[in-house]
């Protein structure tokens, strides 16, 4: 959705200030965007609680997926509008239907993920590479990329890692929210298309979901429940990594203190 050179928006990553190259067998030094605004500890609350909710509303549709994919479409995609979802109930609902809850669900953390990179520059960076195994190890490269390549990387990939550095990047609010959105619909079309192509095998799929629909709603739920519990003895779960940022992010100095 879209840290670590230190740049100014637009300059070339893996060179220095003084246009010289960084060295390759370590870290980029540190994006250096000030933040625009005082940041405090009311303000990080204010996205780490919305972000916590959209953590619990994904799992609870993990864990519902199955039933809800039957029984209430758009209730599905209003809890977690995941590709497979999407693929899943797009011809039972009504473009209207579809294209409203689904952009909705999809563009509703952005912004608050784009704040945490702006506010907070290379700590966030920092604290999403450490956090999410999924994407940790490949970050650096990824912002390599993204001092060439900031608006196309948006556009086909507005996920939380992506904002979260566009924001530190710098990148406009008005250029992120309109790449963001236009990415976002784009990607809601194809998916459409592709349901539409596949209609019978997922018409055959969603019979079988509604046929054992209670085996396979117990099913979901024991999944989603073991491994959220097997994240948190780990510490390395989402909603343990959101409810530790504000330690991660060293509360009581102020982000971008000189």
């Amino acid at each position: 959705m879209a840290q670590d050179p230190e740049l100014t928006p637009g300059a070339a990553p893996g060179r220095s200030e003084g246009g010289g190259p960084t060295d390759e067998h370590h870290h980029p030094p540190p994006l250096d965007v000030p933040p625009r605004h005082p940041v405090g500890r009311r303000r990080l609350v204010m996205l780490i609680v919305p972000i916590v909710g959209l953590i619990i509303a994904s799992n609870v549709g993990d864990a519902l997926a199955t039933t809800l994919a039957t029984t209430n479409p758009l209730a599905l995609v209003a809890l977690n509008a995941r590709n497979r979802n999407l693929v899943l109930v797009t011809n039972e609902l009504d473009a209207l239907s579809y294209y409203a809850v689904a952009t909705a669900r999809l563009l509703i953390s952005d912004p608050l993920f784009f704040l945490l990179g702006y506010w907070y520059g290379d700590a966030a960076v920092t604290w999403m590479e450490k956090r999410t195994r999924t994407w940790g190890s490949t970050m650096r490269q990824i912002e390599r990329w993204f001092g060439k390549a900031a608006y196309p990387l948006v556009f086909i990939a507005p996920n939380n890692v992506i904002c979260l550095m566009a924001g530190a990047a710098g990148m406009s609010v008005a250029g992120f929210m309109l790449t963001n959105l236009a990415g976002t619909l784009v990607r809601l079309y194809l998916i459409r298309r592709l349901g539409e192509a596949f209609e019978a095998p997922i018409e055959d799929l969603l019979g079988f979901l509604a046929e054992y629909r209670i085996p396979l709603l117990v099913l979901s739920v024991v999944l989603v429940a073991a491994t959220s519990l097997f994240e948190v003895r780990r510490g390395e779960g989402e909603l343990e990594a959101v409810l530790h940022l504000d330690d991660d992010l060293e509360p009581g100095e102020e982000p971008g203190a000189r």
